[in-house]
């Protein structure tokens, strides 16, 4: 936002300083000036309002980054301890419960049906190879 406005006024004291210089030429009519060196105008505050301006770039450059770094490491730190609260929360939990849960379960019948006869065909599978290894 300065640096808008320190634009504009030099801008707008540059367009005058141009309009004046014609505006003296068309009061002279028309006389030419021989030395072009009388016209440079100094302007002194411009170069302090440049020095002022690139001091405070810098300064609030220098703000934005340790401010970022500050986020930055602050974000991290509360990333570590929202992680180990977390973490502890898990480890508090009683898994005895859900053992207990799981082996209250009841087994379903018809898979209880079906592992026993597939217990029952490699029992019979295991006694016709030695069976045949016999003979």
């Amino acid at each position: 936002m300065y640096i808008l406005l320190a634009l504009f006024f030099i801008s707008l004291i540059s367009l005058t300083v141009m309009f004046s210089r014609k505006l003296i030429l068309l009061k002279n009519q028309g006389v030419m000036i021989e030395h072009a060196e009388d016209l440079i105008l100094e302007l002194p505050f411009v170069k302090e309002l440049k020095h002022l301006t690139i001091k405070k770039v810098k300064r609030y450059g220098y703000v934005g980054v340790v401010t970022s770094i500050r986020l930055y490491f602050r974000g991290i730190n509360l990333a570590k301890l929202k992680y180990t609260e977390l973490k502890d929360k898990i480890n508090s939990v009683d898994k005895s419960k859900w053992i207990n849960d799981i082996e209250k379960r009841e087994v379903n019948k018809f898979l209880k049906v079906v592992s026993n006869y597939k217990h029952k065909i490699r029992q019979i599978k295991h006694q016709i190879k030695e069976e045949e290894k016999i003979l």
